[in-house]
């Protein structure tokens, strides 16, 4: 297989991505990347580097440092909004390995992948939710 073809994007998946990030275009998601699955929710990048900045808003002075870092690289997004697209956003993650429960299994969990490593994906989250147990009479 050549490098080319190994590092290819799937042009529907970039197109739901650049919609992401252009239009603040949110979509549930299922992707398959080297064997795990990962279920979230697309964001923009813009949304995601600054939900990532304010979780070290109020640390420490490095914190605080990435926190500003982060917040540049959102402005940074914004404003090359028309550029390839390499990455894919999502938040509200849980990654599956196997027939084993979701990692991590509570939080917010905002998450990033490159679109090259991707192998699949399907529309729609996958949901811990257990169906409620039947009564026996």
């Amino acid at each position: 297989m050549s490098t080319a073809a190994a590092s290819s994007k799937d042009s529907v998946l970039e197109f739901f991505v650049h919609a992401s990030n252009k239009h603040d275009f949110a979509l549930d998601i299922t992707l398959n990347v080297n064997g795990a699955v990962i279920s979230g929710t697309i964001v923009s990048a813009k949304e995601y580097f600054d939900a990532l900045s304010e979780t070290f808003e109020d640390g420490s002075e490095v914190a605080q440092k990435l926190s500003e870092q982060l917040s540049r690289a959102s402005e940074s997004v914004e404003s090359n909004g028309d550029a390839e697209a390499h990455f894919i956003h999502l938040k509200n993650t849980k990654v599956y390995i196997g027939d084993s429960k979701s990692t991590p299994s509570k939080g917010q969990i905002l998450w990033r992948g490159k679109l090259s490593e991707i192998n699949g994906f399907f529309l729609g989250k996958i949901s811990d939710a257990r169906p409620a147990s039947k009564k026996t009479e």
